[in-house]
């Protein structure tokens, strides 16, 4: 299992890390999975074998249940790993239940220690922006969170790249706690976060957690084309978290995973976690499963490295276009780009004729 430092900090995360929205199986988190403790446990000690050192979860997941789960299986273990959990969405019925005022922040982490039995969370995020709660009164709540102790580090969920440059800048103009990651949803079906997201991450030094690396099952390669998905999962016209826009698009990738995968002797969901990994600003990709087969066919894309040939294939078939400014700028100002820019321009550059 190879670590990665966790943004600016001198944090290490293993490249894989487990996510438990499917830890409880309450609520609308039914679909996702009803993970108990006996079988959290299980997932857990098949992670810890395979080196995988950090575990995310979050308040809203099944009403908490999620946080307890997590606690009960991690047990006397859980100072030898890293817990990470996040807050923002309604925990009750009230006007002050959700968002990130200092109110609901505190309280809110309060809960969540109690839940997870621990006295401490290593990575502490908000899960969503919150557009009506000043940046200032958020972070100065974070921040006395990290100095009681009851925080380590504290991240972003779910923000678009201006959110994360205000969090930032005012975090600075006030020598707050400056967030040390963004977790985001990026996959080779939904590579969006390349536009903003990934090249502010390497501008400012922030690690980047990855979830639903799979899209919600649609890159495991039980989804192909022209035939009917498999019976008890959802249909393309189902999908929320990603949005389906473009059924053929998404079939285009899912033929080269198959076929790479076959190649290789490996599951296209290896090949699809295999592709994050090697993506040069991500720093962990959250995996999480249904059961022990699902998890142990995960775990061992950390050891599978694609060729550059490979690369290249899953890199055409699922390129965006280059929107404006960015088009732009490919055009006018190839000499003067960052190393930040380059990062989603540079493909789109024109090769000098010889």
């Amino acid at each position: 299992m190879e670590y990665r430092l966790l943004g600016h900090s001198g944090l290490k995360v293993s490249v894989l890390s487990l996510g438990t929205m499917t830890f409880g199986g309450q609520g609308k988190f039914a679909k996702t999975g009803q993970t108990d403790v006996s079988a959290a446990q299980r997932q857990i000690g098949l992670c810890l074998d395979a080196g995988i050192n950090l575990f995310d979860t979050a308040d809203v997941y099944s009403g908490g249940e999620s946080e307890v789960i997590l606690g009960k299986a991690l047990g006397s273990q859980r100072h030898d790993v890293l817990v990470a959990s996040k807050a923002r969405f309604p925990m009750g019925d009230g006007p002050n239940d959700r968002g990130s005022s200092r109110h609901h922040i505190l309280r809110a982490c309060e809960a969540s220690l109690k839940r997870l039995n621990t006295d401490y969370l290593d990575l502490y995020q908000l899960h969503e922006w919150d557009g009506q709660t000043p940046l200032d009164e958020t972070l100065r709540a974070l921040d006395d969170l990290v100095s009681s102790g009851k925080v380590r580090y504290v991240g972003v969920s779910n923000f678009s790249a201006w959110h994360v440059m205000k969090t930032l800048g005012v975090a600075a103009a006030n020598h707050y706690i400056r967030p040390v990651s963004q977790q985001i949803h990026y996959t080779l079906q939904a590579r969006e976060a390349e536009y903003e997201l990934l090249p502010v991450a390497q501008d400012q030094g922030l690690g980047v957690l990855v979830w639903s690396p799979l899209a919600g099952g649609l890159l495991s390669g039980k989804y192909r084309r022209n035939q009917a998905a498999p019976e008890g999962t959802r249909h393309l016209a189902d999908w929320g978290e990603p949005p389906v826009r473009d059924e053929n698009a998404l079939y285009d990738v899912v033929d080269v995973l198959v076929d790479i995968a076959g190649q290789r002797g490996v599951s296209a969901a290896q090949i699809a976690l295999a592709w994050l990994i090697a993506r040069p600003q991500v720093t962990s990709v959250i995996v999480g499963a249904r059961n022990d087969t699902q998890l142990q066919d995960n775990l061992l894309a950390a050891d599978l490295t694609l060729n550059s040939e490979e690369i290249e294939r899953l890199n055409q078939v699922s390129q965006l276009p280059l929107l404006y400014p960015y088009w732009h700028q490919a055009q006018t100002a190839p000499d003067r780009l960052s190393a930040a820019d380059l990062s989603l321009i540079a493909p789109y550059l024109k090769k000098p004729s010889s």
